[in-house]
């Protein structure tokens, strides 16, 4: 692991670097972006960078300078061996006072990279019982405040599945903890639309832009009709669902198979610093 913070190369990525004050630790008051690394060279930066401004503008974190992020980036990436492995980009509201309110301080800008294993082919998930609420004002931001998700992925643990799905407070399909949900229904192929709350995915973005698909709202019990379902997250790329609660599925079935094919074949165009 290599870790870049405020401009600086650390030379052990696992020695005390923040202050113990940084809102983004007392409060979880910052955003990130978790960018997969093929042979050391980024994945859709462009995409994943502007998804990071629009996170920290809509969270009101002010100040944040791509030029320094694509240093950062290059810095961590600048000798390290990785054939697979991911980019973790952190932006929080820097050093302020205890309690919610901000403090004049500029952002702490953390850039860490890492080895990654690729996750297998297809996996299980869990319907869990908390709704994303898609009328907060972190709805569809890409925010540090991840509490929710780590007790949610616990749970799906428990039950023997990867990621945890959640519905909204409307009951409709909204997304994983760290997915987009895709699931095809008489052979057309359905996403829950951003209204529904689920994050902006890059890989979702890119699926539809590639493959296309129908951006829809329907109740969470539409995927018992579903005949197959995947995920797309940036780590896992296209990955069949085998299980969803107790029903097993085809995995991978036809549609994720092709989609999963043309994954491959366009990925390379958008591999670059």
């Amino acid at each position: 692991m290599r870790a870049w913070i405020n401009g600086d190369l650390l030379p052990d990525a696992s020695a005390p670097a923040v202050s113990v004050a940084d809102h983004g630790l007392t409060v979880g008051d910052g955003v990130f972006e978790a960018i997969k690394v093929v042979e050391g060279l980024p994945f859709a930066l462009d995409l994943h960078l502007a998804r990071l401004q629009r996170s920290a503008a809509g969270l009101g974190l002010e100040g944040v300078d791509e030029a320094v992020v694509r240093r950062g980036i290059a810095a961590v990436l600048d000798g390290a061996d990785l054939p697979l492995g991911r980019i973790r980009i952190t932006v929080t509201g820097g050093p302020a006072p205890m309690g919610s309110g901000r403090g004049d301080a500029p952002p702490t800008v953390v850039v860490v990279a890492d080895a990654m294993k690729p996750w297998p082919q297809s996996t299980a998930v869990a319907t869990v019982p908390w709704p994303r609420n898609e009328r907060g004002a972190l709805a569809g931001l890409k925010t540090t405040s991840y509490a929710e998700n780590v007790v949610a992925l616990a749970e799906a643990h428990r039950r023997g599945a990867s990621e945890a799905i959640f519905a909204n407070l409307a009951g409709h399909l909204c997304e994983g903890t760290g997915s987009n949900v895709f699931y095809v229904v008489d052979g057309e192929l359905r996403t829950p639309t951003l209204a529904s709350g689920c994050l902006a995915g890059v890989t979702r973005a890119l699926i539809l832009e590639w493959y296309g698909g129908r951006e829809v709202d329907e109740p969470i019990e539409v995927v018992q009709r579903a005949s197959e379902i995947f995920l797309a997250s940036t780590t896992r790329d296209v990955q069949a669902v085998a299980r969803w609660d107790e029903r097993e599925l085809p995995a991978p079935g036809p549609v994720t198979t092709e989609v999963a094919a043309l994954w491959d074949k366009r990925e390379p165009e958008l591999l670059a610093l």
